[in-house]
């Protein structure tokens, strides 16, 4: 049984420990008879960042302070290279570890772990997405593996708030990183049980997934990972016909090709004429479970891709619009907009764009453009914008259906069990579970399955193109998949449709938009419409469980207090008192917000309370929130050229160093420390900028001075 054991010991400690612990250690066979001890281990490293000299980018260096191992519930560390070299060769001794018998230690975000320690290990394999991003490294034994990936992006803080069972709690803030320390600066205890507690969640974070998933063999390499095996278990233990299908949906190269350039994600993008206005009183709407919602209630392509070579009048193409699944390439001369408070197509999903007028990325107009759609992004393009002619070329169409049953009922099942288990004591875990895979449901479908390989060896990164048709063939002959690409792409044409139709309904009382979900003015003279939609869901939903023979229940369960929450339907937010949008992904608001708190005595204590929250790419949120709040005016401050200072912004510049440095640095006390790093990454803390391209600024203040 896992427990909890406190402090840091030293490393003799921890071997003599650990010796008398391994007769219990659980030894894993997987499938391709390696063995794995079933416990969990953890590694990280804390790094001083400084110039050598003048701050130059080539004066860059950054050197490893302390280094911290974590073993079932043992804690060590070190503070050389040295002693963790030495560490490793023991550890691999006395767990008699070999390229057969191997220990699963885990990294939060192994790439950054791995540039120090890449040239210092021999390296068995290295498996990364791209340059500089492994997910595992086997050395010889010792298989490290990203644990960011895993939690599927969490930060460590996070991932220690979501611990159910083995409670831990990241110490943040108790390491000051704005100091130089050398492996020669003594650590106060409070910064050593900082480094303790990392170890520590990654420890318990570990063990929990051992428990829950059966053995550390069973735990994939990322969170979608979790989905996709549960997805396909769903999909092929229950139903035999399933292979059948996958064996008869394929692709051609060209084909793949196409769906690349057609495949577009969520739309982000803001109404120009209150861009950098302050606005009061204004509502927002989401959709429930947006993607999902589509995997559920639309049709998607059910067969292989028929090429319509013959011309074809213009009824006969608005036929097939509406009966199949579409993809074509289409030019169109002349575009117009019919309506001014948004824009759908994006200049950098076009491979011909004339004479344009772009809305921070965005067509207004244009003499000439070339893209690839969907016939949902046709029907949308209808709505917004006319034009004087159009050529369709590589029209290919599908047969449309619902997708498989049994695919449905795994998406609906994660539904259901995020929904209703919600806040339900004894259930955090399962809530936490099926929240992460349900979230996840959509990446697994737009997994590039045409990916370069990265090969790291004798130091460097080699990338090998895979061939476009050899990846295909395998792609077609897997008999692993149960997905289908085509059914990714049109998931979130689906979903930008939906979102479409109220940006259409709202006019000018529109705002913003992101993904899934809209920022309005004036929302109550809307309301009809979300009513109506809505009804319109209900519909869909009633259509899709009579033709899949299962419960509409599925479909709208109800949460932990007695609210139905059906799928894909819009959901009122409530209002900001105000809102400030500067363009996509860049906002600020301000509400009052309900807290409440019960006391020792049972009391229950209720207040409100200002709340600022800011969705600004690339910056910390609470930080920047708060430092816009301090300011003696936040919203009138959040503007181009707001200028975020390196402590608030919570924005890091990575510099990687491939190449050795060596030499002598001054550490905080005083005290000199010559240095060796065999590569390293340089990390310091930068500014934010919030700048507006000045294309943007004056396009926005033409549209408002015309609105005028």
């Amino acid at each position: 049984m896992y427990f909890l054991e406190e402090g840091l010991i030293s490393r003799e400690q921890f071997i003599n420990k650990l010796l008398l612990k391994i007769p219990d250690f659980q030894i894993i066979r997987d499938n391709k008879r390696k063995e794995y001890y079933n416990i969990p281990a953890a590694f990280d490293i804390e790094v001083s960042s400084f110039y050598q000299g003048e701050k130059l980018p080539e004066n860059k260096r950054a050197i490893m302070y302390i280094w911290q191992f974590g073993l079932y519930n043992l804690v060590t560390y070190g503070r050389t290279w040295g002693e963790f070299i030495s560490f490793i060769k023991l550890l691999k001794k006395i767990l008699d570890l070999s390229d057969e018998r191997r220990l699963l230690v885990y990294v939060h975000n192994l790439p950054y772990e791995f540039q120090f320690i890449r040239k210092r290990l021999l390296w068995e394999e290295v498996f990364l997405l791209s340059e500089r991003k492994p997910v595992y490294a086997n050395a010889h034994g010792i298989e490290f593996r990203c644990s960011l990936k895993l939690a599927g992006g969490k930060s460590l803080a996070n991932v220690g708030n979501d611990l159910q069972k083995y409670k831990v709690s990241k110490a943040v803030g108790n390491l000051d990183y704005n100091i130089i320390r050398t492996p020669l600066t003594p650590l106060t205890e409070k910064e050593l049980l900082y480094c303790e507690n990392d170890i520590r969640v990654l420890l318990s974070y570990i063990q929990e997934k051992i428990e829950q998933d059966g053995d550390i063999t069973k735990i994939p390499l990322t969170n979608t990972g979790y989905v996709r095996n549960y997805c396909r278990k769903e999909c092929f233990s229950r139903w035999k016909p399933y292979h059948t299908l996958m064996s008869n949906l394929t692709l051609e190269p060209d084909e793949f090709s196409q769906l690349k350039r057609a495949f577009q994600g969520g739309f982000t993008h803001a109404n120009s004429n209150y861009v950098r206005k302050v606005m009061e009183n204004v509502g927002s709407h989401d959709f429930a479970s947006s993607y999902p919602a589509a995997m559920v209630l639309d049709k998607f392509p059910m067969s292989k891709a028929e090429k319509i070579t013959d011309g074809i009048n213009e009824d006969e193409f608005f036929q097939l619009l509406l009966s199949r699944a579409c993809l074509f390439d289409i030019e169109l001369w002349d575009v117009m907009p019919k309506v001014y408070q948004d824009h759908p197509i994006s200049k950098y999903k076009c491979w011909i764009c004339e004479n344009a007028v772009i809305d921070n990325g965005r067509v207004v107009m244009a003499s000439h453009i070339g893209t690839t759609i969907t016939e949902q992004d046709f029907f949308v393009y209808m709505e917004f914008y006319s034009w004087e002619r159009m050529a369709i070329k590589n029209l290919k169409t599908y047969q449309k259906a619902y997708l498989p049953t049994k695919f449905v009922l795994s998406i609906l099942n994660l539904y259901v069990k995020k929904t209703t288990l919600k806040d339900v004591e004894g259930e955090e875990i399962n809530y936490m579970l099926s929240k992460n895979m349900i979230n996840a449901g959509y990446g697994m479908m737009v997994t590039n399955p045409i990916r370069d390989n990265i090969e790291y060896q004798n130091g460097v990164f080699h990338t090998i193109h895979q061939d476009l048709e050899e990846g295909i063939e395998k792609y077609n002959k897997n008999i692993r998949r149960f997905l289908y690409y085509p059914w990714g792409v049109w998931v979130t044409a689906y979903a930008r449709a939906n979102l479409f139709s109220g940006i259409l309904e709202l006019g000018s009382d529109y705002i913003y938009s992101d993904t899934d979900s809209v920022k309005s003015i004036n929302t109550e003279k809307h309301q009809n419409y979300f009513e109506a939609y809505n009804r319109g869901i209900m519909e869909k939903i009633h259509k899709s469980a009579k033709f899949h023979k299962i419960s509409e229940d599925l479909y709208y369960p109800q949460t932990p207090t007695g609210k139905r929450k059906p799928i894909g339907f819009w959901d009122d937010e409530g209002i900001y008192e105000k809102f400030k949008t500067l363009g996509a992904k860049r906002y600020l608001t301000f509400r009052h917000e309900s807290r409440q708190k019960q006391e020792e005595d049972g009391t229950l204590v209720q207040w409100t309370e200002p709340v600022y929250m800011i969705t600004l790419a690339g910056s910390n949120k609470s930080k920047t929130a708060a430092f816009l709040r301090n300011t003696k005016d936040a919203f009138n401050n959040f503007d181009n050229d707001l200028i975020i200072p390196p402590e608030n912004s919570g924005r890091l510049t990575l510099t990687y160093i491939d190449e050795e440095t060596e030499g002598d640095v001054v550490d905080c006390n005083g005290v000199p420390y010559h240095y060796h790093e065999l590569s390293s990454i340089h990390m310091e803390p930068s500014e934010y900028h919030l700048g507006m391209s000045e294309e943007f600024i004056r396009y926005i203040e033409e549209v408002q001075d015309f609105s005028e």
